[in-house]
């Protein structure tokens, strides 16, 4: 017994640790074990003589984009979609330095420079940061570089209406409950007029583009729209004790939800699926902690998809919609949604089919959303996420009760025939076969199972872990109060007391265990609940809260079956 439970310890300390090590890799930050991962690096403009190679994984695909972006010759075939000449350059300076215009309602601000009439700024209203103020999500600063632009590249000219070239704000207003705003922009023969409309309450802008050649030039008969997601390779990261992804996503109705790390990227090796087929459901995302954004095109006609590096540690997500051939007089009607917003899966789950999927639960999603929408029913009851947390754990651990008991139950006999183990160690202390013989004797006699007390335990595991992604993940969360103290539990507690409580609780616990006959062991197991505590000092207020909850009620069970089993032994 002594040396499995140790080889149980020693397996999931490990796999802890290996997890652990895969979180750090996956967020891009120095790893455990193993090699370095890619270290995103300061953005860096290009330098002018570098422009003729390097704007080439800027906008629309080019001739000389990286692997990992598509290109007029890798990408399906289709005869309405040309092989496009060279793409214009990032031009940040340029979306910074050009007159700005306002868009919003309640929930959503959004700033859009007159360069490319492209997103360069939008803040969340009812998203507020620590300090009170509206979350910013896209944005140009130094420091991050976040935002959203769409145009029209050819392979006949590339001198057309693109992100880069400069667009006229014509109108604006109101119109049946939207606000609206419309940039017109003629270049090369072609009219693109780009329309955002934003409806009250919603996240959701939706941007009609609309093309138009100019008398009877020809090149409009080759164009390809073009939306893009441009952000900065940094992780946005709320701990060093646990990491959550950030970087492009993507949906296809066959490949489903898929996440390409800015690494792969950098390295060329992103493995995407390249093309939405006509009449199926797909999107582009760019995801991090609790928020994000994402193109949301018609599915009427086919669209590609890409990604590449636009330059040093500044990357993008994108997706190509041929437009039709146009005659003079004649205009075509591109018509797509722009989702900037938090991670609420009850909004993303009305916006587009898979939608709710970024909101990420990896592999155990299965058991992550039904516990999600069982926290959320408790929620709409006691109008409390804390008090929710605190119900939700009480009726797991309830659903769970009779796993529970049988574990405890077994560790209870296991610490009732103690005594008997540790005398039967001294007297076989130079004949390790004949001590295990001697105790799985014991165990037999007593009808103990060694293990017992353990696979209850796993079979549990996968519920918890999920649980744990969904208090992780879940926006709702934010600025949410529990009591007194808790004010958000989304950060961690600002006083430390539940950690603490969680540090005396886990005491508790390994003293109602069975004490380890190794002595090292027993360290170890002394050692665990300040171990833990420290780590949970800096996790959200919302988990440590579970974990402590989970703790008292397994307290109280574990003490109830000791006290039974005591009395049982009394009475013999």
């Amino acid at each position: 017994m002594d040396i499995k439970r140790t080889l149980l310890w020693a397996v999931l300390t490990i796999s802890g640790l290996m997890l652990y090590n895969n979180w750090l890799i996956y967020d891009g930050r120095q790893a455990l074990f193993g090699p370095t991962p890619l270290t995103p690096s300061v953005s860096v403009a290009p330098d002018p003589k570098d422009t003729q190679s390097s704007a080439s994984a800027t906008a629309g695909p080019a001739a000389a984009a990286p692997a990992s972006t598509p290109t007029g010759s890798d990408l399906p075939k289709q005869a309405s979609l040309p092989k496009p000449q060279q793409a214009p350059t990032t031009n940040l300076i340029g979306l910074t330095t050009g007159e700005k215009h306002t868009i919003k309602n309640d929930v959503l601000e959004l700033e859009i420079s007159s360069t490319g009439a492209s997103v360069i700024n939008a803040k969340l209203l009812k998203q507020l940061t620590a300090d009170k103020k509206p979350v910013t999500l896209l944005q140009i600063t130094p420091q991050n570089q976040y935002f959203a632009r769409s145009g029209l590249i050819s392979a006949a000219s590339s001198d057309l209406p693109n992100h880069t070239v400069p667009f006229v704000m014509s109108k604006s207003g109101r119109v049946e409950n939207k606000n609206f705003i419309t940039y017109v922009s003629e270049k090369g023969g072609v009219r693109l007029e780009k329309t955002y409309f934003l409806s009250d309450a919603s996240y959701v802008v939706e941007v009609e583009h609309r093309v138009s050649q100019i008398g009877n030039q020809g090149a409009a008969n080759q164009l390809v729209l073009y939306s893009e997601l441009v952000r900065d390779g940094t992780a946005v990261s709320d701990s060093e004790f646990y990491s959550t992804f950030t970087g492009p996503a993507l949906y296809t109705d066959k490949e489903k939800f898929t996440k390409i790390d800015f690494s792969d990227i950098e390295k060329g090796k992103a493995n995407i699926p390249k093309q939405i087929p006509a009449g199926e459901p797909g999107w582009i995302a760019m995801v991090q902690h609790y928020f994000a954004s994402a193109w949301l095109p018609s599915d009427k006609t086919a669209r590609d998809v890409y990604v590449g590096k636009v330059e040093q540690n500044l990357f993008r997500i994108g997706l190509q919609t041929p437009v039709p051939p146009l005659s003079a007089g004649i205009s075509h009607v591109e018509k797509t949604r722009l989702f900037i917003g938090p991670q609420e899966e009850t909004l993303l789950e009305t916006i587009a089919p898979g939608f709710d999927l970024i909101k990420d639960y990896g592999y155990l999603t299965v058991i992550a959303k039904p516990i999600f929408w069982l926290l959320e029913q408790i929620y709409s009851y006691v109008a409390n996420w804390g008090w929710a947390i605190v119900l939700l754990t009480v009726l797991i651990k309830l659903i769970f009760f009779p796993l529970s008991a049988a574990s405890y139950k077994s560790m209870a006999r296991m610490k009732e025939v103690q005594p008997r183990l540790m005398n039967l160690r001294e007297q076989f202390k130079g004949d390790p076969q004949k001590l295990n013989r001697a105790m799985m004797d014991l165990y037999k006699q007593e009808k103990i199972n060694p293990l017992g007390g353990c696979l209850p335990v796993v079979v549990q595991i996968p519920v918890f872990i999920a649980l744990y992604w969904v208090l992780l993940s879940s926006v709702e969360m934010r600025n949410a109060p529990w009591i007194l103290w808790i004010k958000d539990l989304s950060v961690p507690d600002p006083y430390f007391i539940l950690p603490v409580i969680m540090a005396v609780s886990m005491f508790v616990q390994t003293k109602l265990n069975p004490t380890p006959p190794d002595p090292l062991q027993a360290k170890i197991m002394m050692w665990m609940p300040i171990v833990f505590s420290v780590m949970f000092f800096f996790f959200p207020a919302g988990l440590v809260l579970y974990w402590v909850v989970n703790n008292i009620l397994s307290i109280a069970q574990q003490w109830q079956i000791n006290q039974m089993f005591a009395k049982r032994s009394t009475n013999r």
